[in-house]
């Protein structure tokens, strides 16, 4: 069985509206429906049982009187770091997205600056990069008109802003410090339905992972989490448990075929690449990839990445790197693939020194230190 990455960002699947004897099943939904007609049919068997023999036993003329007792319960003090407070203090922060342009696509995002800047997917808002319409819709019912101020393909992250100030701002963590097992929330509007709430934990990180859409393909160096992620998802914020966003939800693992929802296998961008891009879009209008200069031989399927060709003056070339070597290490991190040799020098930043593990074509190897170069998209 075959396992797809998707990125949860199209209304694939409809809400089933409620079902009643005179309400047809949707399509392929019969087995579900014949499930809700027998228990119903089940329950008011055994209501229209008891309220024969209620009027057989009763005396005409008379009544019974109940008194239910009210319970009431002071304020409630909800624990601090419980999903419960967690999503009530952040939940302000998350917005619903609906963009029409090429195509139409929903989504999420959250606001990172109190002045109106939300960060979402580049996947969500695409369909309105050449001429469209981004709509903003926040939790306490209002909306704006959203402007795209930049994106980042290659990152699958982008920043659009709202004519609004003073907005609850979602502080931003350190996924550097994300541990396996940590507990994690999801927030989001999967399905359509703004303002859902999943929980679960970090189940991985440092995952190769390809997502993206609308004709761009990122490549993402992912937080993997088993809290419930479907599509309307991406874009939205993976938050822990001091209700820091450490991720934005982009993609999901699927089984194949028609089966499109969560299988307990979400990916987020961690939030210190996604804090870096969006900080230059704002400032810049654009941001920077960074890069070692070197082409990658998709043919070879490891151990190690190797290398079909090397920039002359690149980072590589300058540290010694030759076509035909193959990498396998960065930073301690051993390479499998060239996925996994793509999203690990994008886990850093422009300008920043790594240290990789190369076997020459002579099969010896050593370790060569090279300054990432940077590519503006």
């Amino acid at each position: 069985m075959s396992t797809e990455l998707r990125s949860p960002w199209l209304r694939e699947e409809p809400v089933l509206p409620p079902i009643f004897p005179n309400n047809p099943a949707p399509k392929g939904q019969t087995g579900r429906r014949l499930i809700v007609i027998a228990l119903l049919a089940g329950l008011l068997g055994g209501v229209l049982g008891n309220v024969g023999a209620d009027l057989i036993n009763r005396t005409p003329g008379t009544s019974d009187t109940v008194t239910l007792a009210t319970f009431t319960t002071d304020d409630r003090v909800l624990d601090q770091g419980s999903v419960a407070a967690i999503a009530q203090t952040v939940l302000p922060t998350v917005v619903s997205l609906e963009v029409t342009g090429s195509q139409s696509a929903s989504g999420s995002g959250f606001v990172i600056d109190s002045s109106g800047y939300i960060l979402t997917n580049n996947h969500v808002i695409a369909p309105a990069a050449g001429g469209g319409n981004v709509k903003v819709y926040f939790q306490d019912g209002s909306s704006y008109d959203g402007r795209i101020v930049g994106r980042n393909p290659g990152f699958d992250l982008a920043v659009i802003k709202v004519n609004a100030t003073n907005l609850p701002t979602m502080p931003l963590g350190d996924s550097e410090k994300v541990v396996v097992g940590e507990p994690v929330i999801a927030i989001g509007s999967p399905l359509g339905l703004s303002g859902t709430v999943t929980s679960g934990i970090i189940s991985a990180f440092d995952r190769p992972v390809t997502a993206g859409g609308s004709g761009d393909t990122a490549f993402i160096n992912a937080i993997q989490t088993d809290a419930a992620i479907n599509p309307g998802n991406s874009g939205g914020p993976l938050v822990d448990s001091n209700g820091f966003a450490i991720g934005v939800n982009s993609a999901i693992a699927t089984l194949g075929g028609s089966t499109t929802g969560s299988i307990g296998l979400g990916f987020a961008i961690p939030i210190n690449a996604a804090r870096r891009i969006a900080q230059e879009i704002i400032q810049t209008g654009t941001s920077s990839t960074p890069i070692l200069g070197v082409m990658v031989d998709l043919s070879y399927d490891g151990p190690g990445a190797r290398l079909s060709e090397v920039t002359a003056g690149g980072p590589a070339a300058t540290a010694g790197i030759e076509a035909g070597d193959l990498v396998l290490a960065i930073n301690g991190r051993s390479i499998s693939g060239s996925t996994e040799l793509v999203v690990a020098i994008r886990a850093n930043a422009p300008g920043e020194t790594i240290e990789l593990r190369i076997q020459k074509q002579n099969g010896q190897q050593r370790t060569v230190r090279a300054t990432l170069a940077r590519q503006v998209d």
